[in-house]
């Protein structure tokens, strides 16, 4: 087994260098969190400290570890360090560090190519760097905020091993800041600062699981003190209005909006609540919220209560004509019907039935009985000839007429379910049935 090395080659941490990174771990066994991970006898840190190089994917929120569990692989496998940001960075600059790669591996040094944020690269530039992963020439290392099954080409996924960091938790984040307080050489240790707990469990809550975002606050709220006091005071003047985590294009997005569509489904009011607050909360746009509502309300209670559709739309209304706040609590009012209301899945699952069936089918001709006759010509073709009015049947129904194509038996898409108003509808669909068999029906 190595020894554990520094991470840095240098000692020197210039004040000009932001806390966050002057407060990276430089081993193993100074990083908070990820135990799951990192804990005694895990693969991935059993690998690290035996300097076992593989191809792998760091996926987590910001502020986990990414970049760092990164360089400290590096680190501790003695190989040349060689970052990218996929932002910034194209096939030219994945070209130039497959170069210095080879370089490193004619000198007989392994090399890592760290990507940070992989999943911005786009299919092209995911492909240019494969062949060197594949041959040995780099060892890859990719960190990514979003999920890479998704994002990332199967080729490389079939190379590499996907590793998921956690959010820190506020007893972690605490953690963190206290070492940034307490640590004189890196830290803040020899400003003689003190901090309320109070003040650190609101940075903590704050940071939403961050560790960067959480010393950057801290690193603020230092420079701000006058009295060598960092209090809660002082953390809520810096940290303003926080959103939550949330993207609007990312995981957090599609994890939330189901997170709630589940809730609803589920009759849960109060978690439905919580996320519909939470997205709003992190600068969800509360207009596509509510076309989810409305299909919601179809989906998952449908007839079983046909008032959640319309109160669906009057949210959606609402929030156009008055925009927020007010539109937001019109929306709320909606969720909280939806997880309360009576469920069914019938019209759904009727809807998928009946399109599979058009897809699945020759387009069929609508029987003649049934066609239109605007013209003399078409009255002549007997064009609507055989139609029964049902409002001139008895029960203003035409028992034992069929509406389905020619050579098409009977079908049955729509099965109500024994909740809310669908109980109603079952009764009356099976005794219109029962009619159509009196009637000699099939089907």
């Amino acid at each position: 087994m190595k020894q554990e090395p520094d991470l840095f080659s240098s000692d020197d941490h210039s004040e000009w260098q932001p806390l966050a990174d002057r407060m990276r771990p430089q081993h193993l066994d100074d990083v908070i969190g990820q135990n799951h991970l990192l804990g005694k006898d895990k693969p991935l840190r059993t690998a690290i400290e035996n300097g076992k190089l593989h191809s792998l994917i760091f996926w987590g929120p910001p502020g986990t570890g990414k970049t760092t569990l990164s360089r400290m692989i590096a680190n501790y496998c003695d190989a040349e360090f060689i970052s990218l940001s996929a932002v910034l960075s194209g096939v030219k600059d994945i070209r130039a560090a497959v170069s210095s790669a080879q370089q490193y591996q004619q000198q007989g040094k392994p090399s890592i190519l760290f990507v940070d944020e992989v999943h911005r690269f786009n299919k092209s530039q995911q492909d240019a760097f494969l062949p060197y992963v594949e041959d040995g020439t780099i060892t890859f290392i990719g960190a990514t905020t979003e999920n890479p099954s998704f994002e990332l080409n199967n080729a490389l996924l079939s190379r590499a091993r996907v590793y998921v960091l956690k959010s820190l938790t506020e007893s972690d984040i605490t953690a963190v800041l206290k070492r940034a307080l307490n640590d004189s050489g890196k830290g803040l240790g020899n400003r003689n600062l003190v901090a309320d707990d109070e003040a650190l469990v609101l940075l903590g809550q704050v940071a939403d699981g961050d560790a960067r975002r959480a010393l950057n606050l801290l690193e603020i709220a230092s420079d701000l003190t006058e009295d060598n006091l960092i209090s809660v005071e002082t953390v809520k003047n810096i940290s303003g209005e926080h959103f939550r985590r949330f993207d609007n294009h990312g995981e957090a997005f599609y994890d939330q909006i189901s997170a709630l569509h589940k809730s609803v489904r589920g009759s849960a009011p109060d978690a439905a609540l919580y996320w519909l607050v939470r997205m709003l909360d992190g600068g969800c746009d509360p207009l596509y919220v509510a076309r989810r509502v409305v299909r919601m309300a179809s989906e998952d209670i449908g007839n079983a209560d046909p008032r959640a559709l319309t109160l669906a739309m009057q949210a959606w209304d609402v929030l156009e004509r008055l925009g927020s706040p007010e539109g937001e609590l019109a929306l709320a009012q909606a969720v909280l019907y939806l997880a309360s209301a009576a469920k069914s899945n019938a019209v759904y699952k009727a809807y998928n039935t009946a399109r599979a069936d058009i897809k699945d089918a020759p387009s069929a001709e609508v029987p003649v009985h049934l066609r239109n006759a605007p013209t003399k010509l078409m009255k002549e073709l007997g064009y609507g000839k055989e139609y029964r009015y049902a409002h001139d049947e008895a029960e203003a129904y035409a028992a034992g007429e069929s509406y389905f194509p020619d050579n098409m038996t009977e079908r049955h898409y729509y099965q109500p379910v024994e909740r809310g108003l669908e109980i109603k509808i079952k009764e009356k669909l099976a005794h219109l049935r029962e009619l159509d068999k009196k009637a000699g029906k099939k089907g």
